[in-house]
């Protein structure tokens, strides 16, 4: 049995995603992934304005008059989130923490999903694969999704993104749309993202707390990773220290839109400070105006 509060979270986030799909995401999600491909649907005869390259030669050569083979989109998608459930996630100074974030942009792809029929799953991981939803239809699955995202205790703390993409690759026989929701705190995972990225349309959604970026100045602090456990104290009024620090991470962002570029990956960013909307709108409209 679910404690109360969770069930009250599930409630609150599948009310207010399920509007924002409805209200702003759905259209632009329909109108940019559009299906695996194509299908072939029947041979009919050639017309003019026809391509070439359509021209079905075998019936052709039977009939004595061109042919062409005729093909239809496949629309349905099969959508994959793979959600960091590391000890990092569970971090956060401004509005929720980066877990409680990640749940929720779990829940609009969840729901922007289903409103267009398509099958979306769950893959959640730390340093392993902790919890595998296959993909299905439905909104009673999507509330499983959901409250998976919301109430599964990992017993990992560190991050495998690159073993969560191999996993993907062993349950996934055909090409998938793959959301991988991480603060992407993670070390060579470049090789099994490019063979994903080749197979399947990966995009990356990197949560990130406004203090991961820079320090306040607020003298003696005792900073802990989440990960390994490491506690260690800084002095944040040291003015060169908290350039040192915001260095870091700036360099961190750097090398993370290189490394996605590089593997021809879309990517947003989105912050527990800011609403998340802005960067998914923003991250369609981009996505469209290139297809």
């Amino acid at each position: 049995m679910l404690p109360k509060e969770i069930i009250q979270k599930i409630r609150r986030i599948e009310i207010t995603t399920s509007k924002l799909v409805t209200d702003m995401l759905a259209g632009q999600y329909e109108s940019v992934f559009k299906g695996r491909g194509i299908e072939f649907d029947e041979v009919r005869e050639y017309q003019p304005g026809d391509e070439i390259r359509s021209i079905d030669w075998n019936v052709t050569a039977r009939y004595g008059r061109p042919f062409i083979k005729k093909y239809i989109e496949e629309r349905q998608l099969t959508v994959m989130i793979l959600l960091d459930a590391s000890g990092s996630s569970y971090f956060g100074t401004a509005k929720r923490l980066k877990s409680e974030l990640a749940a929720e942009v779990s829940a609009v792809l969840a729901f922007a999903a289903i409103q267009n029929k398509d099958r979306v799953g769950l893959i959640i991981f730390t340093d392993r694969v902790e919890k595998f939803i296959p993909p299905r239809k439905g909104p009673s699955h999507v509330l499983r999704v959901i409250r998976e995202a919301l109430y599964f205790k990992p017993k990992g703390k560190g991050t495998d993104i690159g073993g969560a993409l191999r996993y993907l690759d062993g349950v996934s026989a055909r090409r998938v749309v793959a959301f991988i929701i991480s603060d992407f705190f993670a070390k060579d995972f470049k090789k099994p993202l490019t063979i994903a990225s080749k197979r399947h349309d990966c995009i990356g959604i990197t949560i990130t707390d406004p203090r991961e970026l820079e320090l306040p100045n607020a003298g003696l602090i005792e900073l802990a990773d989440a990960e390994t456990g490491a506690v260690f104290t800084v002095d944040t009024a040291n003015a060169g220290i908290r350039k040192k620090y915001a260095d870091k991470a700036q360099k961190m962002i750097e090398e993370r839109s290189h490394l996605f570029g590089s593997v021809d990956m879309d990517h947003m960013d989105i912050r527990t400070d800011r609403p998340y909307i802005n960067e998914f709108i923003k991250f369609f409209k981009i996505r469209k105006k290139r297809r």
